[in-house]
């Protein structure tokens, strides 16, 4: 049996609304439901739900990274900061073909923000 798609990610996030902050108010995505300690957010129209879980985080640099794609690089960069995030790598052309920055969120998971170049 083989993998169809990519049902969720599930975030695990010490403070469930500076959370929130970051990744529904500052990057837009939409809030579909919430539940005791999570809440599920719509990845656009992909089908692809955000679960932030309430609960001890574990990052890493070296963990995995989900990488949203967004119209603006240097926009949605400047409005992850604000809301807590911090740059790892500035926003910046790579070789191949995407404008990205690397963050941590609030909680030290690593995110990337990409948008096509051409």
């Amino acid at each position: 049996m083989a993998v169809r798609g990519l049902r969720r990610i599930i975030v695990s996030v010490a403070d469930r609304e500076r959370a929130l902050a970051l990744y529904r108010d500052a990057l837009g995505l939409a809030e579909k439901y919430s539940a005791g300690d999570m809440v599920v957010l719509a990845v656009a129209d992909t089908g692809v739900e955000l679960l932030l879980h309430e609960r001890p985080p574990t990052p890493g640099l070296a963990g995995v990274a989900a990488s949203f794609l967004v119209s603006d690089v240097d926009e949605a960069t400047a409005a992850a900061q604000k809301a807590g995030a911090q740059v790892v790598d500035a926003p910046a052309d790579q070789p191949w073909g995407e404008r990205q920055s690397v963050l941590t969120d609030p909680d030290g998971h690593v995110i990337c923000l990409v948008a096509p170049t051409v």
